[in-house]
């Protein structure tokens, strides 16, 4: 796993051609996936989905459509776009609210934004209650509940932020979205159709209390 100085070496040496390679995209590339395409930010090496067009910034390990930088500007015209996907992805960005509301933008009117990251709400009640086995001991090796949780919150400085449903609701309403709803089971989704190819990757250990929390959202109606 890279720090964050080699992460943010990368990207400063890599993003001017990263801009390039989007504005490339918008101009040329974006019509194979037809009129509105579905998107998947932040595939990973795993992840990757036949159909959507998947967007990473780091193509040299991650198996992407397109190679960007997600805390910049998507190359999607405004209303253009059917659905939106991320799962563990968020929590990584330095610019969130930014990249909700270009989300927004590119969502047709009653398209769809589904994301999830870590449970903020579920470690802090794990966390006062004590329950050290909840959480892991990755990426740092910790016995006590209070480095765990640390770990599960920044993730050795990987996560900008913690993922809490009333902040992420905030940040989708002050976007624009409505309808916003955490699901509260993991491959739970008020939109199939939309989203059954993602529930795959959405495997939690505890149905009780997830470690990932999923919300859904719509971009209003005309």
């Amino acid at each position: 796993m890279l720090t964050r100085s080699q992460k943010e070496a990368f990207y400063r040496l890599f993003s001017p051609l990263m801009r390039l390679n989007a504005l490339i995209y918008r101009m040329g590339r974006v019509s194979r996936f037809g009129d509105a395409p579905r998107i998947h930010l932040g595939p990973g090496q795993r992840n990757y989905i036949d159909g959507w067009v998947n967007i990473d910034a780091n193509m040299f390990t991650a198996r992407c459509d397109l190679w960007m930088n997600l805390d910049h500007r998507l190359p999607f015209r405004t209303g253009s776009v059917q659905a939106a996907y991320s799962h563990h992805m968020i929590e990584h960005l330095a610019q969130l609210e930014f990249h909700i509301s270009e989300v927004f933008r590119c969502l047709k009117p009653g398209g769809v934004y589904r994301t999830g990251g870590p449970h903020g709400d579920n470690a802090i009640q794990k966390f006062v209650s004590g329950d050290a086995s909840w959480f892991s001991d990755f990426p740092i090796e910790r016995k006590s509940i209070g480095g765990r949780f640390e770990n599960f919150i920044f993730c050795g400085g990987e996560h900008f932020t913690i993922l809490t449903f009333s902040f992420l609701e905030e940040l989708l309403a002050a976007a624009g979205f409505v309808n916003i709803r955490e699901c509260k089971l993991a491959q739970e989704t008020g939109y199939p159709e939309l989203f059954s190819d993602c529930l795959r990757f959405e495997e939690d250990s505890d149905y009780e209390v997830p470690h990932t929390l999923i919300v859904e959202a719509e971009k209003p109606h005309a």
